[in-house]
């Protein structure tokens, strides 16, 4: 068992499985930074002391302050008190720990929305000069977004010894170096990966896939049964646009010079990756078009589909909605092409804490970052929410979600990691120029041709 091989690495050096994983995010890291323009160099990398340690100073800090409170905002995206995903929990748990042990010198006021609609929100707020103190943000062009008209801050200057000797690795930082100038915290570590139901696998006599085919037989099989086979959210473009980049790496895609304008959108391995993903939406269930990513995740959890293609991020989603699936919930990677490219590369990104350029309290902004990164969050992160913390807490793996075992499993085998497509482009319209002509295939809108030819239209015009 996969479940069981990862535990023994757990228990024989966690440490040195989180180095593993640091460095295969510097391949994607690296290619973000190039894309993004940015001298991805290796600036120090951080991390906060103790949550305990941390408390105690912040209660005598607080206590023996006589003046006006520091209001701060920060901004996520999801309901801290609305969801039972259990990062959220975490997050509000980190938010809640932090008022009270600055209760009368700061005080942090979070602003949530839901994930369709944050990046959106956010940049209402910076245009009309609000911009929240602390923001989650996504490495790549999407923090270039903030970190090119100066509204994220360079927090170069207050990662102090102390904070960067506490994480994992100095690469946990470059995706978010830009000029050797440090502008965001990294939280976590998750891969993109497919969670299947072993229930309904065992009663299709289906096997967990490796190649396409197997897949595919796979899907056939479970829906032969009267199962929807896969739950997908294309109603959440980036969803259904995750798959079509894994579809588009296996089949060999150079995305490196297609970006540089050394080779076309539309050319034969793509459209042989996308005509693909058409194949496979057979096995869609029928409302995907319109589902969103949480409606599409709640179809695994609550039976109604065998397959949903997710990052591990999902884990603490579904085990806190529904904690007795944890057991019947299996994890593989994605499957190979035969004949493609490495099959065991891996999708890979993590969370990330900006901090507003112009923010009137940024020690109370930067106290507050540490509590993201202190050891009881990041220990919370690994045993609980079932994401791999950024720092070198120790924490209990028999602690851990079962799935997160699986995921282990599969960065161990991993040969190196990339980006999300809408992620990796030459910026963030470009990306969802991508998520929409996705869409536009999956609705039959466009021919697979027309889609890229779309895409080649856009990099000519926007070089």
């Amino acid at each position: 068992m996969a479940q069981l091989s990862a535990k023994c690495i757990f228990q024989k050096g966690v440490i040195m499985m989180k180095k593993k994983v640091i460095s295969l995010l510097l391949t994607v890291a690296v290619t973000a930074s190039l894309l993004a323009g940015c001298g991805g160099s290796g600036a120090a990398a951080g991390g906060a002391a103790s949550g305990a340690a941390d408390s105690g100073a912040a209660a005598d800090a607080g206590s023996g302050s006589g003046g006006e409170v520091e209001e701060i905002t920060w901004m996520f995206w999801d309901d801290l008190n609305a969801t039972e995903d259990l990062i959220t929990k975490g997050y509000k748990d980190v938010i809640d720990r932090f008022n009270k042990d600055y209760e009368g010198k700061y005080h942090v006021t979070p602003i949530t929305t839901n994930l369709e609609e944050y990046y959106t929100k956010l940049n209402a707020l910076v245009a009309s000069g609000e911009t929240p103190d602390v923001f989650i943000v996504s490495p790549g062009p999407n923090l270039t977004t903030y970190v090119d008209p100066g509204v994220a801050a360079d927090l170069t200057p207050y990662l102090d010894d102390e904070w960067k000797n506490s994480f994992s690795s100095e690469a946990v930082f470059a995706q978010q170096t830009y000029d050797g100038k440090i502008y965001a915290v990294p939280l976590n570590i998750a891969a993109a990966c497919v969670f299947y139901n072993k229930e309904m696998f065992e009663e299709a006599g289906a096997s967990v896939p490796k190649t396409w085919d197997e897949l595919i037989d796979a899907c056939k099989k479970i829906k032969e049964k009267g199962h929807n086979p896969i739950t997908i959210s294309a109603g959440t473009a980036w969803c259904l646009s995750m798959l079509v980049g894994y579809l588009c790496d296996r089949e060999g895609v150079d995305l490196a010079k297609i970006n540089a304008g050394e080779e076309k959108w539309n050319n034969p391995k793509t459209i042989d990756a996308v005509n693909k993903m058409v194949e496979l939406s057979e096995y869609f269930q029928p409302t995907a078009a319109g589902d969103t990513n949480d409606v599409a995740t709640a179809g695994l959890y609550s039976g109604d589909a065998a397959i949903l293609i997710q990052g591990s991020w999902a884990i603490g989603q579904i085990n806190g909605e529904n904690p007795d699936f944890e057991e019947k919930c299996g994890v593989f990677q994605f499957p190979e092409i035969p004949g493609g490219n490495d099959p065991n590369r891996v999708i890979a990104k993590s969370d990330s804490l900006a901090m507003s350029a112009k923010t009137k309290h940024p020690e109370a902004a930067i106290a507050l970052m540490k509590y993201f990164t202190d050891d009881t969050a990041q220990k919370y992160t690994a045993e609980v929410g079932g994401k791999i913390p950024v720092t070198k807490v120790e924490y209990d793996a028999d602690k851990a979600p079962a799935q997160l075992a699986d995921v282990m499993d599969i960065f161990t085998n991993a040969s190196s990691t990339f980006g999300f497509y809408n992620e990796s482009l030459i910026s963030t319209e470009a990306g969802s120029t991508f998520d929409d002509n996705m869409v536009a295939v999956y609705l039959g809108e466009k021919t697979p041709e027309q889609a890229f030819d779309d895409m080649d239209a856009f990099y000519a015009a926007n070089k």
